[in-house]
């Protein structure tokens, strides 16, 4: 399974190349919102979400049977960004599972900046 080739699916909202990534019951969850999809589950939240995606994979480690990927994905105006950490399971070269971490970018919280700890990442 070529991992740049699924997010590229993903971003891309398309429908048929996604499901080819699964197998037929697999299931996906959304733990910051408490969601559990199966395959068609999630291809309706990621394929009809609103707007146009892009993003970069910034990071993929993989050990036996598990892919951990970090994404970052955000509109294509730009005017939001998201971080994904994904842990995929894999059997016979197709997803089983995958437990996924959405997170807002922003800015730090204001009392660390009034602290002067830390410095950007980039």
């Amino acid at each position: 399974m070529n991992i740049y080739d699924f997010w590229k699916a993903v971003l891309d909202q398309n429908e048929n190349e996604i499901r080819k990534y699964f197998q037929n019951d697999a299931y996906i969850n959304w733990h910051c919102t408490n969601e559990r999809f199966n395959v068609d589950e999630f291809i309706i939240a990621n394929c009809e979400y609103p707007g146009d995606w892009e993003g970069s994979v910034e990071r993929v480690e993989m050990l036996n049977d598990l892919i951990v990927t970090v994404v970052n994905v955000y509109p294509k105006g730009r005017n939001s960004s998201f971080h994904v950490t994904s842990f995929i399971k894999t059997k016979e070269d197709k997803i089983v599972s995958m437990d996924e971490y959405w997170a807002d970018d922003g800015n730090a919280p204001q009392w660390r900046l009034d602290k002067h700890i830390g410095k950007a990442i980039r």
